[in-house]
């Protein structure tokens, strides 16, 4: 059976990251709009990053224009908006689909592992996912969950 490990993905620059890297480490996954009303989590997310990167937290923002088309054009431009508005320093990914016959494949393993509340479908931007350092155990929280609220889960995870 597949596991997040077995993924790779494009980052906003377009070098393949191989999934498999993060293996004994705890992800934080998180399709991004940078025109949403739930664009300020950046900096919730960036806080999280940066006060657990260094206990083996890796966040990941993947771009996404699937609702109301409330991104920019590609990866690279979001990863800057990111940078220049709220101070993001972890791992942009090139834009992609969620929802789909073209979703990403890793979000198509991460909804056939969880459900929502729409099914496996992702309601809207800012959908997390949190996997365990086995790449076992995988938790979704709706976009209206701020980042701040992860922390628990986060520090049993780690």
């Amino acid at each position: 059976m597949a596991t997040i490990y077995d993924f790779k993905a494009l980052t906003s620059k377009g070098k393949e990251l191989d999934f498999s890297q993060f293996e004994g480490k705890v992800l934080l996954i998180v399709n991004t709009a940078s025109k949403c009303g739930f664009t300020p989590q950046f900096a919730g997310l960036e806080a999280l990053n940066q006060k657990y990167k260094d206990r083996g937290l890796v966040v990941i923002g993947f771009p996404s224009g699937d609702f109301a088309n409330q991104e920019l054009a590609d990866g690279s431009k979001a990863e800057e908006f990111c940078q220049l508005n709220y101070g993001v320093t972890f791992q942009i990914m090139k834009k992609v689909h969620v929802n789909g016959d073209e979703a990403d494949p890793i979000f198509k393993y991460l909804k056939s592992q969880t459900k929502g509340l729409l099914g496996s479908k992702i309601k809207w931007n800012f959908t997390k996912f949190l996997i365990s350092k086995n790449g076992s155990v995988i938790k979704r929280y709706a976009p209206l969950t701020t980042p701040a609220k992860l922390e628990k889960d986060i520090e049993e995870m780690l």
